[in-house]
C-alpha cells in the first residue's frame, strides 16, 4: 500500500506531456486564427517554452527507466508495444513540434505549409496522449483497466492545457474574445473530474484479489483526492477572478494558477500511481 510518489519521474513525464499537448493546441488554434506578423512572431518565441517542458518530460521518462540507453531500446518493439508506442508517438509529437517553431522563428516555414504542420502535430498530440492510456490498459490491473485512466488522462489535458496554453499567449501579449472560451473549457474540465473521482473511488469496493481490496490501497485516498480537487480550483480561481471583474489576468497570476494546477494533477497521478494491483488475478463484483 502507498500513495504513489515514488513512480514521480512517471507522473512528471504524463502530466507534463498532457499539459504541453493542451497548450500546443491552445497556441496551434490562435496561430491558425491569427493573421498579424507580429502576433505570430510573439506566438512561436512564447511557444519556445512548451518545448523545454517537454524536454524536461522527457528526461523525467529517462530517469525512470534508469539509462538513457534503455530509452533507444525502449523504441525496439514499435507497434507491438504500448510503451514503445508511447515514446515513439512522444518523440513525434515532440520533433514535428520542434522542427515547426524552429522554421517559423526562422522564417523559413511557408504559411500555407505551416498550417498544414500544425494540424497535423495536433494530431500527433492527440495520438500521443492515446498511447499513453494504451500503456496502462492492462487487463492484469484492474485498477488501471478501465475507462477512468483515459477520463484522468483526458482531463489532464482540458484542465492544464488551456492554463499554460493562456499563459503562454498572456506572455506574448495576445488578446481576443475567443481566450475566454479557455477558462470554460478547464473548470467544466474540472467539474466532470469531480464526477469522475466520486464514481471511481465508489467503484475501487467491487474491485478485490485474494489478498488485497482495491479500496484499501491508498488509505488517504479521500484525503489526497480533496487536496487535488482543492489545488486546481484555486490555480483556476487565480486565473478567473481577474477576468469576472472584467480585467486581464497578470502574468504573474497565471503562473500560480499554472503551478497551481500542475500540483493538484501531480497529486492526481500520485493517486493513479498507488491504485496499482500486482496481481495475477483479481475479482471484480
Amino acid at each position: 500500500m502507498g500513495n504513489g510518489w515514488h513512480e514521480w519521474p512517471l507522473m512528471v513525464f504524463t502530466v507534463l506531456g498532457q499539459c504541453v499537448v493542451g497548450a500546443f493546441i491552445v497556441l496551434a488554434v490562435a496561430l491558425l486564427t491569427r493573421r498579424s506578423e507580429e502576433e505570430y512572431r510573439r506566438i512561436h518565441l512564447s511557444m519556445f517554452f512548451l518545448w523545454v517542458l517537454m524536454a524536461v518530460a522527457f528526461i523525467a521518462s529517462v530517469l525512470h527507466l534508469g539509462s538513457p540507453l534503455r530509452a533507444f531500446n525502449s523504441l525496439n518493439r514499435l507497434g507491438a508495444s504500448p510503451l514503445s508506442n508511447e515514446i515513439g508517438s512522444g518523440s513525434l509529437f515532440f520533433a514535428l513540434g520542434g522542427i515547426y517553431w524552429l522554421l517559423a522563428v526562422l522564417n523559413k516555414m511557408p504559411r500555407a505549409l505551416g498550417k498544414v504542420w500544425l494540424i497535423v502535430t495536433m494530431v500527433a498530440g492527440v495520438g500521443f496522449v492515446y498511447a499513453m492510456c494504451r500503456v496502462y490498459e492492462i487487463n492484469t490491473v484492474p485498477t488501471w483497466d478501465n475507462a477512468y485512466t483515459a477520463f484522468h488522462f483526458g482531463l489532464t489535458v482540458l484542465i492544464g492545457g488551456p492554463v499554460l496554453g493562456y499563459l503562454l499567449l498572456r506572455g506574448a501579449d495576445i488578446n481576443g474574445c475567443a481566450l475566454r472560451l479557455l477558462p470554460v473549457i478547464s473548470v467544466t474540465a474540472l467539474v466532470v473530474s469531480m464526477c469522475v473521482v466520486v464514481m471511481q473511488s465508489a467503484s475501487l469496493a467491487s474491485i478485490n484479489s485474494a489478498v488485497q481490496a482495491a479500496s484499501a490501497l491508498i488509505p488517504q485516498y479521500g484525503m489526497l483526492s480533496v487536496s487535488r480537487l482543492v489545488l486546481i480550483a484555486l490555480g483556476l480561481g487565480c486565473w478567473i477572478c481577474p477576468l469576472i471583474l472584467r480585467k486581464r489576468s497578470a502574468f504573474a497570476s497565471m503562473v500560480l494558477a499554472f503551478v497551481l494546477v500542475f500540483a493538484g494533477e501531480l497529486i492526481g497521478r500520485a493517486i493513479f500511481y498507488g491504485l496499482h494491483m500486482t496481481v495475477g488475478m483479481a475479482v471484480s463484483g
